[in-house]
């Protein structure tokens, strides 16, 4: 069963297709992640579900709630985790919450049910009664995740959810992540640019650029699309006779170069090193350094957009996210 349905959603600003006739489901319990390069269209998909910004065209469906017709159903359905801090740093952790569920309409038994269940997912029953400004980067990440879901949402919006905290907090993150999900059975949407939080976390991932959905799969169907290992040569010399010899083999699919490192993906690429040694050499090229891999979600999504996934610019985010944040409490 789907809990989001998007049919032809589309948002225009002025001459600009922001988003551009995206069509697309996620199913109840999945977590889905959203990838795309700056200014790809994926936070305007996102502001369109969460009712921040109505679409030029098309609908989506969120939880049995339109997202034109009944904006007040969905955000009752929905949770966000803001990519920017939104917590009052001057109260508890419990308090946070407590004022937040206050805000929903929950009563006093109930809240005090649902702050010690949410407390206890995400890791912080001890730490309940500190003020959030002395919580570390990663406790505040999770004190904000107990919050988006004290009222019990559906769908939960994440939006670069481990942004700034370091490798270990974010793993952490991760974990907590996972268990809510099997916990509640609920659908999660993801946004991220770290590609090992994507292939992780999420059962099925859309990379969107200028507007579309350029594809669709899970993490290792979309790896597959490379058909071949990752092959990396650092080498000294000029590449005007190596990248043209190395199009011409059959088992190259594909050749990137980026200053003085070449990026091969080749079919048995581990068997075909010597094979890269003697073009090389008869080429006029020194290989410096080898590595080889199997494909990553960072190789397709070079692949498939052209550059690395870059942070998206945050300004135009904390506007809109403030203003979301007055309006899902009304």
């Amino acid at each position: 069963m789907n809990t989001i349905n998007l049919n032809g959603l589309t948002r225009r600003f002025g001459d600009l297709v922001a988003v551009d006739n995206v069509t697309l489901s996620v199913e109840s319990g999945e977590v889905f992640g959203l990838l795309g390069p700056n200014g790809a269209g994926k936070t305007t998909i996102i502001n369109m579900l969460t009712t921040l910004l109505a679409p030029t065209s098309g609908n989506a469906i969120i939880a049995g709630h339109n997202i034109k017709d009944d904006p007040e159903g969905v955000r009752r359905s929905i949770g966000i985790i803001f990519q920017d801090p939104s917590l009052d740093t001057g109260l508890t952790g419990r308090e946070n919450l407590n004022f937040h569920a206050m805000m929903y309409g929950i009563d006093v038994q109930e809240r005090k049910k649902r702050i010690a269940e949410v407390l206890s997912v995400v890791g912080l029953v001890e730490k309940a009664d500190v003020l959030v400004e002395n919580y570390s980067g990663g406790m505040k990440r999770r004190l904000e995740i107990a919050r988006g879901l004290i009222h019990y949402p559906k769908v939960l919006f994440l939006d670069e959810p481990t942004l700034g905290l370091d490798a270990q907090t974010r793993r952490k993150i991760w974990d907590h992540i996972k268990n809510l999900n099997k916990k509640y059975a609920m659908s999660i949407i993801l946004t991220t640019h770290y590609m090992e939080e994507a292939d992780y976390l999420c059962g099925r991932i859309a990379i969107i650029d200028h507007g579309k959905i350029i594809a669709l799969d899970t993490p290792a169907g979309l790896k597959t699309r490379l058909e071949g290992d990752v092959v990396t040569l650092g080498f000294e010399g000029k590449t005007e006779l190596f990248i043209p010899a190395l199009k011409e083999k059959p088992w190259i699919r594909e050749v990137l170069l980026h200053n003085s490192t070449l990026t091969i993906t080749a079919l048995d690429g581990e068997k075909r090193i010597p094979d890269l040694f003697v073009l090389a050499q008869e080429s006029g090229i020194n290989i410096t350094s080898v590595n080889l891999r199997k494909p990553s979600l960072e190789d397709v999504f070079i692949h498939l957009t052209g550059s690395s996934i870059r942070e998206e610019d945050g300004t135009l985010h904390s506007h809109m996210h403030a203003g979301m944040r007055r309006r899902m409490m009304k």
